[in-house]
């Protein structure tokens, strides 16, 4: 095995997962969905990043997702199968990732030896993914891989983002946060999304944000202004070090070089899509 630097995979993730993230607050997403009847965000967000596991319902996709509303997705899972197949909306998905990455990059980055070279290091690392107790990443991992250099890229990006998140569910539950208690937690650390963005996207109400945050308190974690305490930080490292030693393995099988280098050409590529506006100004907590 090989021994890398304290924190490479972690910081390898923040730099690469942002690259599949940005389809999530694409127009050109919501254009291709809508193409295929599906306008509502929430369903379309629901159903992209579901469609890889099949014809699924709204059990799996909130087992799965973790800190969204049971009720919300119900409302759109699995009725959305019957507006448009998973395997549509994955070609649509895959149409809006080309779009996106193109408009947010530019030809000249999308053609570079540098997003080839990322590609390779990318899907190297995706080699070592585990799929045992890993639904989403396990599902993605049968996908196609496409032949497109920036899009074998998004794709390879998808399948460390969801080894990383199936991962991270596995230490929340050791945690005994519950979904609610976890998105709170992570929103004030300055990470995680804004209050706005939670009700936006998650399907909780302002009271049940609220009331997530009063458990906190009564557990010792959340301060009485709304801030992390001694013990609610602690417990914030506990789970991204746990995350970690769960998601060591592409990291590790893809070495220490490799990762180094896959960090800097992924935070260029990032550092690029975020002056041209791909992510809210808003988003974060």
């Amino acid at each position: 095995m090989t021994t890398l630097p304290e924190g490479a995979g972690r910081r390898c993730h923040a730099v690469v997962n942002p690259l599949h993230s940005t389809i999530y607050f694409s127009p050109d997403t919501a254009r291709e969905l809508n193409a295929l009847g599906i306008e509502d965000r929430r369903a379309a967000y629901l159903a992209g990043r579901s469609a890889a596991m099949g014809r699924v319902g709204a059990g799996v996709v909130t087992a799965t997702f973790h800190s969204f509303n049971h009720e919300m997705v119900a409302r759109h899972i699995p009725a959305v199968w019957e507006t448009a197949s998973p395997e549509q909306v994955l070609d649509a998905r895959l149409r809006a990732a080309d779009a996106t990455l193109r408009r947010l990059l530019g030809e000249e980055a999308i053609a570079s030896k540098e997003m080839a070279e990322a590609a390779q290091l990318a899907l190297r690392a995706a080699e070592a993914c585990e799929r045992a107790v890993r639904p989403l990443y396990s599902a993605h991992a049968d996908l196609p891989v496409p032949k497109a250099p920036h899009l074998a890229l998004w794709h390879a990006a998808t399948l460390l983002r969801e080894h990383r998140g199936d991962g991270h569910l596995m230490a929340l539950t050791r945690s005994g946060l519950d979904p609610v208690e976890a998105i709170v937690s992570h929103s004030v650390t300055g990470r995680g999304m804004s209050v706005k963005w939670l009700l936006t996207t998650r399907g909780w109400s302002e009271e049940q944000l609220t009331a997530a945050g009063d458990r906190l308190r009564e557990r010792g974690l959340l301060s009485a202004d709304g801030r992390l305490t001694e013990a609610g930080i602690t417990l914030r490292e506990e789970l991204e070090d746990e995350t970690d030693l769960l998601d060591a393995a592409p990291y590790e099988h893809l070495g220490a070089a490799g990762t180094e280098r896959l960090t800097e050409l992924a935070t260029a590529f990032t550092q690029t899509a975020v002056d041209a506006g791909a992510y809210p100004a808003d988003l974060r907590g």
